[in-house]
């Protein structure tokens, strides 16, 4: 399933939403001009849990090295399709959360939720030598907040193969529901089969970032507003 909008229009310009996404479409463009060289950005710059969990190659870092991947992996991106998922997801989900947090305390939101879908990610595949990359984790943080500020939103939804239509809108809890249920089973038949990464897809940072957003938009939100936070359209 592929989300296209919601049905709850933003109340005011998604400022940090919309430099987010700016800055992601930056960073590819370097990308693409790096050309090869972009295996050493990757390497670099991804995050690899074997760094953090081997003392023999943790050493060979220091403190700097290995605290940045944690903030610049969620910029860098693998491919146009890499990027257009998540940055278009980032578009329809992120709006109403921006609106809902206010600009400044999304942006911390945002952070903080890709840091701890890392975290996930390095604690579910530990050892792992290679780099992971992008803003998945992330996004995920978003949709988790969104899925507890506005259960009952209608998303527009596209199901492949049907990219021409018809297009069902479905209901933001179970959109976001069903996307968490495919990610927990994912995730779970990759640590069942010690694959790692299963298909080059971090399933357990996607887990990770989206519990945490539940909980962390839970707390983040001023105490006077939070009676008031579920939204049902």
């Amino acid at each position: 399933m592929f989300p296209l909008k919601d049905d709850i229009p933003a109340r005011r310009l998604p400022i940090v939403t919309t430099l987010i996404i700016a800055l992601n479409c930056v960073v590819f463009l370097i990308e693409l001009m790096a050309g090869r060289r972009v295996e050493n950005i990757f390497l670099m710059y991804g995050l690899i849990p074997a760094r953090y969990t081997i003392p023999d190659i943790s050493n060979l870092f220091n403190l700097q090295e290995q605290v940045l991947p944690f903030i610049f992996s969620m910029f860098i991106h693998g491919g146009w399709t890499h990027l257009i998922g998540n940055m278009w997801t980032l578009w329809v989900f992120g709006d109403n959360v921006e609106d809902k947090l206010g600009s400044f305390r999304f942006l911390i939101f945002y952070i903080i939720g890709g840091v701890a879908a890392a975290i996930m990610h390095i604690l579910t595949n530990a050892d792992s030598p290679i780099p992971t990359i992008g803003a998945s984790g992330a996004v995920a943080s978003v949709m988790g907040a969104y899925f507890r500020f506005f259960p009952g939103a209608k998303i527009m939804t596209m199901i492949p193969p049907f990219i021409f239509g018809p297009f069902f809108k479905i209901p933001a809890i179970l959109f976001l529901g069903w996307w968490f249920v495919l990610q927990f089973f994912n995730g779970t038949l990759a640590l069942a089969e010690n694959t790692k990464i299963a298909a080059g897809v971090a399933w357990w940072a996607h887990i990770g970032g989206f519990l945490f957003g539940i909980f962390l938009s839970t707390i983040v939100l001023p105490k006077r507003r939070r009676d008031a936070d579920w939204e049902w359209v």
